[in-house]
C-alpha cells in the first residue's frame, strides 16, 4: 500500500509537471524571440527620421553608425534608385537578405523576417513618397533570439524535479503514516487472538485509523473485563461453598468415632481442598481488573441481610458454645450493594471466625449508620491477626499471616474489600474490644471515598464505635443470638 501510494503520487506529479512545464518552456522561447525582434524593430525605427529628411549616403552612414546594431555591423539601409539620387540605388552596410526578399518587402510595404546564415534578418520598410520605399535591414543573431531560453528551461526542469522528489517524499511519509497504524492494528489483533490480553494499540494516525484503534482498545478492555468478571464469579461462587462446608465440617466433628464418621470427615476435608484448588486457580488466572459488585439500581437493606445471616450462623455458634452479640440492626438502611454480594461478604467474615478461632470464642456484629456511610464491625475474642496489612493484600491467606494455610485462600477478605470499594468505602483490620480481631467495613452511601481530612474524625468515630460495642457486649444490651 505504501509503495502503491508513492507510485500513484509520482505518476500524477510527473503528469502535472509535464503538462505545465512543456507549454511554459515554449512560451519562454517565444517570448525571447519576440523580445529580440521587438528590439530590432525599435532600432530600425530610429533611422526613420533621417530618411524622411535626406537620402544622402554620408548622412545615412552617420545615422546608421549611431545605432547599436549599426555600430556592430548588423544594420543595412537599402534606398532604391530615384530621380533625386541621380538614378542610382544607395546601399549602406552589409546586405544579408536576398534581393528577392528586399523586392517583396518594397512592393508590399510590410515588414518581414527572413532566415539568413547565422540568424534572421528583419526587413523594415519606410515609405518616402515619390522617392519610393526604403528597406532597413537589421540582422538578429541566433544566440540573441534564444538568449535566456536555456537558463529558463533548466530552471523549469529543476523546479519540476524538485516537485516530483518532494511529492514522492510527502507520499512516502503519508504512506508510512497510514500503513504503520494499520500494521500495528493488525499485529495487535493477532496478539489478542493468541491470548495476550494486555495488547493495546496507540491511538494515532489518520482519523479513521484512530477511530479503529479506539474501538479495538475498547473491545480489548471489554474482553478483559468479561474474563475478569467470569473468573471473579467462579472464585466467588466457589468461595460461597465454604459456608455449607463449614456447617458440614462442624456437624461431622460431632459424629463421634467410627468408620462412617471418619469417612465423612475425610470427605468433607477433601471437598474443602477441592474448593480451595478451584478458588486459587481462578485467582491465578484472572486479570487484575477492578470489578463492580452491582449494576445500576442494585441495593439491599443492610440490617435485613445481617439479621438473616446471623440467624444462620447462630445455630452453629450455639453448637460450639459461642456467645454472640448483634446490635444496630433495628433500622432499615439501604446500601448500594447487591444482596448476594453483601451476604457473601458477611459469610466470608463469619466463616473466618469459625475456622480460625477456637470453639467457645465469642464474637459480635455491630452496625452503625450516619448520613453518608454505613459501618459494619465484625469482632471476635480470638487470638487476632498478626499481620493485618498482609491479610488485606490481594491474594493473602489465613489469619496469622500464614501464606497458603490449609482451608484458606485469601479470597474472603478480598470479597469484603471489593464490596466496600465498589461503594467508595474501604476495609480496616484492627484489635477488637473483645481482645481479638476487628474487621471494619465502611460502606459509602453516596459513592464517594472518605476524605483524607476526615481521618482524625474517622479515628475518633472508630473509638466511639469500639467503646459502644464494648459496652453493649459487657452489658448484654445487644440481641443474643
Amino acid at each position: 500500500m505504501r509503495w502503491a501510494l508513492v507510485k500513484v503520487c509520482l505518476a500524477v506529479t510527473a503528469m502535472v509537471v509535464i503538462a505545465f512545464a512543456v507549454p511554459l518552456g515554449l512560451v519562454v522561447k517565444e517570448m525571447a524571440r519576440d523580445r529580440a525582434f521587438s528590439d530590432a524593430e525599435r532600432q530600425a525605427a530610429m533611422i526613420g527620421p533621417t530618411l524622411s529628411i535626406t537620402t544622402d549616403r554620408a548622412k545615412l552612414q552617420k545615422a546608421v553608425l549611431t545605432t547599436e546594431p549599426g555600430a556592430a555591423g548588423r544594420m543595412a539601409v537599402h534606398v532604391p534608385a530615384s530621380h533625386e539620387a541621380g538614378g542610382v540605388a544607395v546601399e549602406i552596410g552589409s546586405r544579408r537578405a536576398t534581393r528577392k526578399d528586399l523586392e517583396t518587402v518594397q512592393e508590399s510595404g510590410r515588414a518581414s523576417i527572413s532566415e539568413v546564415t547565422g540568424g534572421s534578418a528583419l526587413l523594415q520598410p519606410t515609405a518616402l513618397g515619390s522617392r519610393g520605399t526604403v528597406v532597413v535591414e537589421v540582422f538578429v543573431p541566433e544566440d540573441e533570439v534564444s538568449n535566456g531560453v536555456a537558463t529558463a528551461w533548466l530552471m523549469l526542469a529543476g523546479v519540476g524535479i524538485a516537485l516530483i522528489v518532494g511529492s514522492v517524499a510527502v507520499a512516502d511519509r503519508l504512506g508510512v503514516r497510514m500503513v504503520e497504524p494499520a500494521r500495528r492494528l493488525a499485529a495487535a489483533a493477532h496478539d489478542l487472538g493468541e491470548g495476550r490480553l494486555g495488547t493495546r494499540v496507540p491511538e494515532d494516525g489518520p482519523t479513521e485509523l484512530r477511530s479503529a484503534a479506539t474501538a479495538f482498545n475498547s473491545m480489548a478492555d471489554q474482553v478483559v473485563q468479561l474474563l475478569a468478571n467470569e473468573r471473579e464469579l467462579a472464585a466467588d461462587l466457589s468461595h460461597r461453598l465454604r459456608t455449607p462446608l463449614t456447617v458440614l465440617r462442624l456437624n461431622a466433628a460431632s459424629l463421634g468415632e467410627g468408620p462412617a464418621a471418619e469417612q465423612t470427615r475425610a470427605a468433607v476435608q477433601q471437598l474443602e481442598r477441592e474448593v480451595d484448588t478451584i478458588i486459587r486457580t481462578a485467582r491465578e488466572q484472572r486479570p487484575q481488573t477492578q470489578g463492580q459488585s452491582g449494576g445500576p439500581g442494585a441495593g439491599c437493606d443492610v440490617s435485613e441481610v445481617i439479621r438473616e445471616r446471623m440467624d444462620f450462623w447462630s445455630a452453629l455458634a450455639e453448637d460450639e458454645g459461642r456467645e454472640v452479640r448483634l446490635a444496630g440492626v433495628d433500622r432499615t438502611v439501604r446500601i448500594p450493594v447487591a444482596r448476594p454480594e453483601l451476604a457473601a461478604a458477611l459469610d466470608a467474615l463469619l466463616g473466618n471466625v469459625f475456622r480460625h478461632t477456637a470453639e467457645g470464642t465469642a464474637f459480635a456484629v455491630d452496625v452503625h449508620h450516619s448520613g453518608d456511610a454505613v459501618i459494619v464491625l465484625v469482632s471476635d475474642a480470638g487470638g487476632g491477626i498478626a499481620d493485618p496489612k498482609a491479610a488485606l493484600a490481594r491474594g493473602s491467606s489465613g489469619r496469622g499471616g500464614a501464606k497458603g494455610a490449609v482451608g484458606s485462600t485469601g479470597l474472603g477478605l478480598d470479597i469484603v474489600r471489593r464490596v466496600a470499594e465498589s461503594t467508595g468505602g474501604d476495609v480496616r483490620i484492627g484489635r477488637s474490644v473483645l481482645g481479638g480481631t476487628e474487621v471494619r467495613i465502611w460502606i459509602g452511601l453516596d459513592g464517594q471515598r472518605p476524605q483524607r481530612r476526615g481521618h482524625r474524625v474517622g479515628r475518633q468515630r472508630r473509638g466511639v464505635l469500639r467503646r459502644s460495642a464494648e459496652a453493649r457486649f459487657r452489658s448484654g444490651t445487644g440481641p443474643n443470638l
